[in-house]
């Protein structure tokens, strides 16, 4: 055990809870109308402590105890078993527990975007609990946890699909079930200067998610940083361009929510690719998440608010793919072992639709029994008079 590896993985730590507390809450704050700015913060910063418990209970234990294909069991449950001497992946078993912990947190946050504005306290809370134990901890396991796509050989450094289209896709289903929201004005974005800071936090928080990943204060540390760097500042300028030539003004929401597709968009090849790798998918991600963005609103017709699913779930999947190809040797990756491009290649595509079916299947059956016990959707007064006061009795701007 290296006591600097053990020293770089705590500051990740403190870094990837930072995205979300305050980062990812001054994000999406910032992009709602004031009177819905309080019911995302508190969204955010409450299933960030109830996802710090449902993982402490059991999530830790079905992801990384590794006795079975689909699922741990729960032998660490509450920490069971872990001590001062305990270790895994040559940290302290301990820290390496709060570094997943907050992965486990931002996830589950992340979906918060798609259904702003409308969504009821309590089922969110329920929604979160219950997912985060049969959804993200399981698909957890297959891929970091030792399950049957990790001896599949899949590629997932630090959570393309484990996090980003595993959220993205229950962002879609959530945004459908519940509805577009009944405003019919336009969502201006009330404090664009919020959603930019929340933004630069989660830039910085950003190169624990992924260097962190690296488990090691190494090379592969440094260059999961540096791609993650370049694919961010791409992706945010390429998609400035866009927007400017398409509607005639940049603005900074767009070249915000840019930042965050080219950030998404690295993570799962962040310890795989390149500089040359990173500039690519940090284009691409920009092009393809900027119109699907488009895509999910006006062709889909679902109110998915904050667009989780075009910048989170898309980036995530056009990454997992795009290692493939990039994480070779060709492109400045770091290449394959023993497996050909298009093993690797094929490898991706079965892990990603294990992912998104199980992730999307599970939490429509979550949903459906929420909206048909407890309701997942305020009422229109309430949604008209704003979540802050309706469902909170506070009010940000007074």
């Amino acid at each position: 055990m290296i006591e600097g590896n053990t020293a770089w993985i705590l500051v990740s730590t403190a870094l990837v809870l930072v995205m979300t507390l305050p980062g990812l809450a001054l994000f999406y704050g910032g992009l709602v109308f004031s009177k819905n700015l309080i019911s995302v913060l508190i969204q955010c910063f409450a299933v960030a402590c109830l996802m710090s418990i449902a993982w402490f209970a059991l999530g830790y234990s079905i992801a990384f105890t590794e006795t079975g294909e689909f699922f741990g069991n729960l032998s660490k449950a509450f920490l069971s078993n872990v001590n001062l001497e305990s270790e895994f992946a040559g940290l302290p078993e301990t820290v390496f527990f709060m570094f997943q912990m907050t992965f486990a947190i931002i996830t589950p946050a992340l979906i918060v975007g798609a259904f702003v504005e409308r969504a009821k306290f309590l089922a969110v809370l329920i929604f979160s609990f219950i997912w985060l134990i049969i959804v993200y901890a399981p698909i957890t396991h297959w891929i970091w946890g030792g399950g049957w796509l990790s001896k599949m050989g899949v590629q997932d450094f630090a959570g393309g699909l484990v996090v980003h289209l595993n959220c993205g896709v229950a962002a879609l289903v959530f945004a459908y079930l519940l509805g577009p929201r009944n405003s019919k004005k336009q969502l201006v974005p009330h404090s664009p200067p919020l959603a930019m800071i929340g933004t630069s936090m989660l830039w910085v928080g950003w190169f624990g998610f992924n260097g962190g990943s690296a488990l090691a204060a190494d090379a592969n540390a440094g260059m999961a940083i540096t791609v993650t760097h370049i694919s961010a500042a791409t992706a945010a300028l390429v998609w400035m361009v866009i927007e400017w030539a398409k509607h005639g003004k940049p603005t900074l929401v767009g070249i915000a929510t840019g930042c965050i597709a080219g950030l998404a968009t690295i993570t799962p090849a962040s310890g795989f690719v390149g500089p040359l790798g990173a500039l690519i998918i940090g284009t691409l991600a920009a092009i393809i998440c900027y119109y699907m963005v488009g895509f999910v609103k006006n062709t889909l017709k679902i109110d998915d608010t904050l667009d989780v699913f075009a910048v989170h779930g898309v980036g995530g999947l056009l990454g997992t793919l795009l290692l493939a190809p990039l994480g070779s040797k060709l492109f400045g990756g770091l290449g394959h072992s023993e497996v050909t491009i298009i093993q690797q290649f094929n490898v991706q595509i079965i892990a990603s639709f294990a992912v998104a079916i199980w992730s999307g299947l599970a939490s429509f059956i979550i949903l459906i029994i929420l909206k048909n016990t407890i309701g997942i959707r305020v009422s229109t007064e309430e949604e008209e008079a704003g979540l802050d006061v309706s469902s909170h009795s506070e009010s940000a701007y007074n």
